[in-house]
C-alpha cells in the first residue's frame, strides 16, 4: 500500500496486498424461480411513459411465445396492474408470494396487488421501498420465466440503485420524450448504467408525434425529435418511436393493454429473439 493510498481500490491500478475485490451484492431469486433474462426499463425523469413501454414490451414478448413476467419496482406510482385490468390481491402459500397472472399469461407482482385499496398511498422512506423491491425478487415464486421486465421508478435514487445492485440485470431500455431536455435525461440514465456495468439495449421515444386522422401527416407536438442524433452520439440503438394515440390511452385505462399490438416497438421483439438465442 502506497503512502498516497485513498483506500478506493476502484480508482487504483496497483496490485498491493491491501487490494480488495469489489463485493458482489447480487441476491438469488426465490428457489422455485427460474428466470433466464431480466430487462430494466428506466428513465431519467418521470412522466415519459416508462410503464407503457414496460407493458408493451411484455405483451410483445408474450405474443412471441416467451414466458413473460413484470416486476413493478415503481412502488410509489404502480400503474402496471391497472393497465392489465388486474384488481385482485396477490396470494401466498407456505413457500412464498404468488404473482398474479394476466388473461394472456403474463405474471405480475406490484405493490398495488398487496395493499387493501388500490388508491392507498405509499408513505415510506427510500430504504423501506428498496427493501420491498428486493423482496419482490427473493420472496415471489416466479416459476419459469424467459423474460422479466422491471418497471423502474424514475431517476437514479435508492430503488434503481437497489435493483442494479441486487438483481442481475441483462440490460436496460431507456425511455425518453422528444423535448429539449431529452439529452440530459438520456445522459443520466446512461451514466448510471455504465457506472453499474449494465448494458444499454437501446432507447424508446414516447410521445414521438401525433398522426393526423385525415391525411396521415406526422405532427411533432413537442418539436423535432433528436433521438436518432442523441442515440448515434452515444452508440445506442433506437428501438422505437411511439406516437400519441387516443386508442393506446383508452386501452390502458380500460385495462386492455394486452390487446395493444406493439407495432411501434417491433425492434424490441427482434432484440428479444437475439437475446434468447445467446
Amino acid at each position: 500500500m502506497s503512502e498516497g493510498c485513498t483506500h478506493d481500490c476502484s480508482t487504483c491500478s496497483s496490485n498491493c496486498g491491501e487490494r480488495q475485490q469489489p463485493q458482489d451484492m447480487h441476491v438469488e431469486p426465490h428457489g422455485l424461480s427460474q428466470i433466464k433474462r431480466v430487462i430494466g426499463v428506466v428513465s431519467g425523469k418521470g412522466g415519459v411513459g416508462k410503464s407503457l413501454v414496460t407493458a408493451m414490451s411484455a405483451v410483445l414478448a408474450n405474443s412471441k411465445g416467451y414466458k413473460t413476467a413484470i416486476l413493478d419496482a415503481d412502488i410509489t406510482g404502480p400503474s402496471i396492474p391497472k393497465m392489465f385490468g388486474i384488481h385482485k390481491r396477490a396470494e401466498q402459500n407456505e413457500d412464498g408470494l404468488l404473482p398474479v397472472t394476466t388473461k394472456k399469461g403474463i405474471e405480475i407482482m406490484s405493490l398495488n396487488l398487496l395493499t387493501e385499496n388500490e388508491t392507498d398511498p405509499v408513505i415510506w422512506r427510500g430504504p423501506v421501498i428498496a427493501g420491498v423491491v428486493t423482496q419482490f425478487w427473493t420472496d415471489v415464486i416466479w416459476g419459469d420465466v424467459d423474460f422479466m421486465f422491471v418497471d423502474m421508478p424514475p431517476g437514479t435514487g435508492d430503488v434503481p440503485l437497489t435493483v442494479f445492485q441486487s438483481i442481475r440485470i441483462d440490460g436496460i431500455i431507456v425511455v425518453t420524450s422528444p423535448q429539449d431536455l431529452v439529452s440530459m435525461i438520456v445522459e443520466k440514465a446512461v451514466n448510471m448504467a455504465k457506472m453499474m456495468n449494465i448494458p444499454i439495449l437501446g432507447v424508446v421515444e414516447n410521445y414521438s408525434y401525433v398522426e393526423c386522422p385525415d391525411c396521415g401527416k406526422k405532427i411533432n407536438i413537442f418539436g423535432e425529435s433528436r433521438i436518432d442524433e442523441i442515440a448515434a452520439e452515444k452508440g445506442l440503438k433506437v428501438l422505437g418511436k411511439i406516437p400519441m394515440k387516443q386508442k393506446v390511452a383508452q386501452t390502458c385505462d380500460a385495462g386492455e393493454i394486452e390487446n395493444c399490438t406493439g407495432c411501434h416497438i417491433t425492434a424490441i421483439g427482434d432484440m428479444l429473439d437475439e437475446m434468447a438465442k445467446q
